[in-house]
């Protein structure tokens, strides 16, 4: 199927606060509704302050987020253009763990001794370059020296790198699901690039009730690198699709979330393994007892 041509619009807010509340900021816009598509924090080293954007597919209610904020908030809509595609062209190739990910423009750049993940953004999220991606595809490696993972399940997959990742490592069975149709298609589409799409059986799904989800069940490994309101929802869907001593990898979530991200899946028998963190973003791995 091919990808859409047509541009759903985008709106945009930054918000500029001292370093110490960047985390504090993000947290607050994460939880604060319509869900924002993507976060993220830019610091420079330099000054004592950060910005921290998020992007909509829905205009947020900017008196709502300057009441929650402490701040004025101003929104405004993106062009009408493949944005996200434009944003991320140019940018450097990614190692994370034993993986190289790299756009078509790098294809040739690419060093011996890497598993390759060629990455195309499309017009959906994910392709390495946020910190949470590149955490998860370190701790998928981590994870991979102890143990092969045959069933895999992604939740929010974007444009499908760690479903690629993971049929990459193990060769085994794939289901990634997203809520975007346009992610899913994207997801496809990198699959074949990358020679797994065989292994890989897309599907758009909002949490974890869809057929080809619940056919595969239970999964030795489950993925989940959305936000930190997502996955506390999710937690007791996740927890039933995962097989006894199996794993699951939670992320898109701040180190001043883990504590409430982690009581959700306690109270569903998962038990804290390790963390993988980068700046103020978190990746946990629980294991189901």
């Amino acid at each position: 199927m091919p990808l859409r041509t047509d541009v759903a619009p985008v709106w945009k807010i930054c918000i500029t606060v001292p370093k110490e509340m960047a985390s504090d900021a993000a947290a607050v816009l994460q939880l604060t509704p319509p869900v924002p598509q993507s976060l993220l924090i830019s610091e420079n080293p330099f000054e004592k302050v950060a910005t921290v954007e998020a992007l909509y597919d829905a205009p947020p209610d900017e008196e709502l987020l300057s009441r929650v904020c402490g701040r004025e908030v101003r929104c405004e809509a993106l062009p009408d253009q493949d944005w996200i595609k434009l944003s991320l062209e140019g940018l450097p190739p990614v190692r994370a763990g034993r993986f190289f990910l790299h756009g078509a423009h790098d294809a040739g750049i690419v060093p011996p001794g890497v598993i390759p993940l060629r990455i195309e953004a499309g017009q959906a999220f994910g392709t390495g370059h946020h910190e949470s991606t590149a955490l998860c595809l370190e701790a998928l490696c981590r994870l991979g020296k102890a143990r092969r993972f045959q069933r895999v399940l992604d939740i929010g997959c974007g444009t499908g790198v760690l479903a690629i990742a993971a049929a990459k490592l193990w060769h085994g069975m794939v289901v990634a699901s997203d809520i975007d149709p346009v992610a899913v298609e994207t997801t496809r589409a990198n699959a074949r690039t990358n020679g797994t799409g065989p292994e890989i059986h897309s599907v758009c799904a909002d949490g974890l009730d869809h057929p080809a989800i619940r056919a595969s069940t239970p999964y030795d490994l489950i993925c989940a690198n959305i936000l930190a309101g997502p996955l506390t929802r999710l937690a007791p869907a996740i927890a039933k699709a995962a097989r006894s001593g199996g794993t699951v990898l939670l992320s898109g979530l701040l180190r001043n979330q883990e504590n409430l991200v982690l009581s959700f899946y306690w109270a569903q028998k998962l038990v804290f393994y390790g963390a993988f963190r980068s700046g103020p973003w978190s990746a946990l791995v629980l294991k189901k007892c």
